[in-house]
């Protein structure tokens, strides 16, 4: 699925998009959000998908119900499937949207998962270069 995810992603189907997307990566080169989506149903994969490429297209002028800001300049991607609650959480560096993790979630997002996104963005920033996500 990754690989396929990728390319299909990294492509975006040779539309360029408005707005780069990034996938954050551990200091081992690892992607959380990559790891997540792998546990995820194909149904609710594919809805993440079209939410990133909303995303691309859109920015930081996509909003509810697609997106949302939590706090800190951390952001939301939302997807629901049935009775799941499934997100994308990210921030904007440079103007491109740095793809933190997913989780999946039952009223609010857990402050923790947004901690983690905040230590993420820190990171990043430190070092875009060492932090994303190479296939």
């Amino acid at each position: 699925m990754r690989i396929a995810f990728m390319r299909y992603f990294l492509g975006l189907e040779n539309r360029m998009p408005q707005t780069g997307v990034l996938i954050f990566a551990e200091e081992d080169g690892s992607a959380p959000l990559l790891t997540w989506m792998d546990q995820l149903q194909v149904k609710v994969r594919d809805k993440c998908i079209v939410r990133i490429e909303r995303l691309a297209e859109l920015g930081h002028e996509l909003r509810r119900p697609e997106a949302d800001l939590l706090r800190d300049g951390i952001y939301e991607l939302r997807v629901r499937h049935g009775t799941g609650q499934y997100r994308i959480l990210y921030f904007f560096h440079e103007g491109r949207a740095v793809l933190s993790h997913g989780c999946t979630k039952e009223d609010a997002v857990p402050p923790i998962e947004i901690d983690r996104a905040i230590g993420n963005r820190l990171r990043f920033s430190k070092d875009p270069n060492k932090h994303t996500y190479e296939e």
